[in-house]
């Protein structure tokens, strides 16, 4: 999952950053509204996690302007927010949720809470009620970043578990190179021109050939009746 954190309290955007990149996520942070908005404009995020008081506005302006954008273009109106802020007044919950936000939490916050969110929203925004995916014999839960196929534990590596999910997510549709690399990797992130194919490559060798497919020329899919 990519995640974009909108905050401009410094301790608070690193260590949300250090929490969830252990957690296996890409994460991207901005501390303002117009670096913000820039950001969502260029770049595909899962999620966002916005607080509303930035140095340079009100986050709430961010929330306005990604439910005005239309829907499968950059920026993404159905992108998922999660509010996070200091302003604990109902009337404030109100006005965000009223707004198009998906969730809130008031600051100070549990990290794990926050992160179990995050899974939730993520879930409703992928179509998805249930909390493990399951296809053929593989069963994958999300929260524990944890793959069996045919009951047996099967061992990824971060990248490698990122790759499955990104796939698994969006079956049966395709997802080119670009893509998944989008969903994989921050800014910050040094990306090698074949890491997506070394991942496929590595995953093949663990679940076998068939599960993940090319479709040449256009990308890579998960078949179920391989899985």
């Amino acid at each position: 999952m990519r995640v974009l954190v909108i905050e401009d309290d410094e301790g608070i955007a690193t260590g949300l950053q250090a929490h969830l990149r252990q957690l296996g996520w890409a994460v991207d942070m901005t501390n303002g509204v117009e670096t913000a908005w820039t950001a969502l404009r260029v770049e595909p995020f899962d999620l966002v996690l916005l607080d509303l008081g930035l140095g340079d506005g009100d986050g709430a302006e961010v929330l306005r302007r990604l439910r005005q954008a239309p829907v499968g273009r950059l920026p993404d109106a159905a992108t998922p927010v999660l509010v996070m802020t200091a302003r604990d007044q109902v009337a404030a919950r109100i006005e965000c949720l009223d707004m198009g936000a998906d969730d809130y939490v008031t600051k100070p916050f549990d990290p794990d809470e926050l992160a179990a969110r995050m899974r939730a929203l993520r879930r409703r925004s992928v179509g998805r009620a249930q909390a493990l995916l399951k296809v053929g014999a593989l069963e994958i839960d999300p929260a524990n970043r944890s793959v069996r196929q045919h009951g047996q534990p099967v061992e990824l590596s971060a990248r490698e578990f990122g790759v499955l999910l990104a796939l698994v997510e969006v079956r049966p549709r395709v997802l080119s190179r670009p893509q998944i690399e989008a969903r994989l990797y921050s800014w910050d992130n040094a990306l090698d021109s074949n890491a997506v194919e070394v991942h496929v490559h590595h995953l093949r060798r663990k679940l076998g050939e068939g599960v993940i497919r090319t479709l040449r020329g256009v990308g890579y899919f998960v078949s179920e009746d391989k899985a």
